[in-house]
């Protein structure tokens, strides 16, 4: 991962420059992680991969507009982003968030006990019921920080606000989490 931002950066010059093997070499880097924030921004595989194929054509188109030397990876999940956005507002539906997909794995090396793994199934399920009843800003926000790993920075530039926000919104989030996984 240390080595991938030049990479990026080299790569999406050449893109620009109107290569597009460079081009195919990003989305496949980015294809499984575009794929993973449109799922859990749609909640549907089929509209996620709608999503990505849409904002992978809309980014090819928008290279001239891209910012030479900037990073790759949030701006191309910005577009993924938007993409799943207006998906799921078009769509008017609201599936059941699937973060499931990105439930924890048991920590250590030790398997845990029958009773140990019910139980954590039981938390994991309890705590994505409670994220589920998030409203979207919340849900957004706690899904890029802490499914799907990324940055503030990381996380602000694809939801389109200031690292501050996002600073903001996550704690707000957690608070309102916490309240409704002790309630």
């Amino acid at each position: 991962m240390e080595g991938r931002p030049p990479q990026d950066i080299a790569l999406a010059e050449r893109a620009r420059a109107g290569d597009e093997r460079a081009f195919e070499e990003l989305m496949r880097t980015y294809q499984s992680l575009a794929f993973r924030t449109a799922y859990l921004l749609t909640g549907s595989a089929a509209d996620a991969e709608d999503a990505v194929q849409t904002a992978f054509v809309k980014a090819w188109r928008a290279l001239p507009r891209f910012r030479a030397g900037a990073p790759f990876k949030p701006w191309l999940l910005r577009i993924v982003a938007n993409e799943a956005h207006n998906r799921r507002r078009s769509e008017r539906r609201r599936i059941e968030l699937p973060l499931r997909a990105t439930a924890a794995q048991p920590s250590g090396d030790a398997a845990p006990s029958p009773e140990g793994a019910a139980l954590g199934r039981e938390r994991r399920e309890e705590l994505l019921r409670a994220v589920e009843g998030l409203s979207d800003r919340d849900r957004d926000v706690l899904a890029c920080r802490y499914f799907l790993e990324l940055s503030e920075e990381e996380t602000a530039e694809v939801l389109g606000v200031r690292r501050g926000t996002v600073k903001s919104r996550t704690a707000r989030a957690l608070a309102r989490l916490r309240e409704e996984v002790d309630a």
